[in-house]
């Protein structure tokens, strides 16, 4: 009886309903709307805020268990982010993430179990050379998902575009994603590789990923 009761609940989303079709058929997404202007607007409000607080620190490479700190990699600060002590726009985040990762396991059986979130800010000439999310000794992270705050006027010359390396056919091709306020890209992780391209203005966001246990 109560799975008759869950099935009956259960409203099917288009959005989410994309995404899944998307990293089905391409192994990405890349969503327009998936937060409103208002809520991209006070998110970047919330990270310039702790950001002017000096509360950021320097990106490293690995996971927290074996990580280094190397310029010639990557070049962005971070500083992460929980539900535990979120403020209320962050908090706004999360809620939207936790509706995501429920459809998520319940129509496609995903297991995803934990999440990490950081904001991301990358100063002018600072850039992420090709990588995987995926680490040797940790291959829990399941999907990784960028939400881009840059100013409403972010202009493709502006830099700091996101490059994906897709294996078509057995041929790489290579897809450029430009960091426009308010787009989401969401990927496999362990299957994509990926770069943050030099930037001429500061960019930021907030990125993170959904993992297994």
């Amino acid at each position: 009886m109560s799975v008759l009761f869950e099935q009956l609940d259960f409203v099917e989303n288009p959005l989410y309903e994309s995404v899944i079709a998307d990293i089905l058929t391409q192994k990405y997404s890349v969503v327009e709307q998936f937060f409103t202007a208002e809520e991209v607007a006070a998110l970047r409000d919330s990270l310039m805020e702790k950001h002017q607080l000096d509360a950021f620190k320097k990106a490293a490479i690995g996971n927290r268990v074996n990580e280094t700190i190397e310029k010639s990699i990557r070049g962005d600060v971070i500083l992460w982010i929980d539900e535990v002590n979120a403020n209320a726009t962050e908090q706004l985040f999360f809620d939207k993430i936790n509706h995501l990762v429920g459809y998520l396991n319940k129509t496609c059986f995903m297991g995803i179990l934990q999440k990490e979130f950081h904001y991301a800010l990358y100063p002018k000439g600072t850039y992420y050379k090709r990588h995987l999310d995926t680490f040797q000794n940790d291959d829990r992270r399941k999907l990784s998902f960028v939400c881009y705050l840059n100013d409403e006027d972010w202009q493709p010359e502006n830099g700091g575009e996101l490059v994906l390396y897709l294996d078509e056919n057995g041929v790489e091709q290579e897809k450029v994603i430009y960091p426009f306020p308010g787009r989401v890209v969401i990927f496999e992780s362990q299957v994509i590789e990926h770069e943050v391209k030099p930037v001429d203005t500061q960019r930021l966001s907030i990125t993170g990923w959904l993992k297994t246990r």
